[in-house]
């Protein structure tokens, strides 16, 4: 990976010096309630977790259509999914949202059946490696850097992000954020936006609870 031009000269384009500008996206919403609370913070991006069983905040389409439909229409709608063929990119298109989020491989298609929707691709430690490939893929619209296990909680070196020259396309920083360390990040990263799930959960690790979004969001805006 070429590593040389870190930030591209690109501090203008980035807020470092408030946060009032940073995105904010909460991902992987299980129900119209969850959408309520994204609704009164505010926030830019609703992710939900499509076509993968393993995880505990897997959801159907007809689920995803009934949290959108409770979203403000100022919120983005990300679909998250692994490695998708190319019929549940069709799905995810007619069901309405925004962006696809794709950890793993993007599928192959002819030029006349292109994904329709921007994409947003995700990375982890494992994986930063294969940045360039998709860094000048006309089909991506940002990246989302993430922990080597996805949705686990767990942070990363955020030092690694340094080394990924910064272009016109949305970064979104995610792994193990929450209130407390969001800021944190922020101010060492300088993303664009900001992605969290298991850091605004219940205790219990089921639902999200509306008052970690509200400080999340706080700490964030303040």
């Amino acid at each position: 990976m070429n590593t040389q031009n870190i930030y591209n000269n690109k501090d203008k384009d980035i807020n470092i010096n408030t946060n009032s500008n940073t995105k904010i996206k909460i991902c992987g919403l299980t129900s119209p309630a969850e959408a309520r609370y994204l609704n009164e913070n505010h926030v830019d991006f609703a992710g939900m977790v499509l076509f993968f069983p393993k995880s505990k905040r897997n959801i159907s389409i007809e689920q995803a259509k009934e949290i959108m439909a409770t979203l403000d229409a100022s919120i983005k709608r990300v679909a998250v999914v692994v490695s998708p063929s190319i019929e549940q990119v069709r799905q995810i298109e007619a069901a309405g949202f925004d962006y696809i989020q794709v950890h793993g491989e993007i599928p192959e298609t002819e030029a006349e059946a292109a994904i329709a929707i921007p994409i947003l691709k995700a990375f982890n430690v494992s994986d930063m490696g294969s940045y360039e490939k998709y860094h000048n893929d006309s089909r991506i619209a940002g990246y989302v850097f993430d922990a080597i296990e996805p949705g686990s909680g767990k942070t990363f070196d955020w030092k690694l992000v340094d080394k990924i020259p910064r272009d016109e396309k949305l970064l979104l920083l995610a792994g193990g954020l929450n209130p407390d360390n969001v800021r944190m990040a922020i101010e060492a990263v300088h993303p664009d936006g900001v992605d969290v799930s298991s850091g605004v959960e219940n205790d219990d690790g089921v639902g999200k609870n509306p008052e970690k979004i509200h400080d999340f969001v706080a700490a964030i805006k303040s």
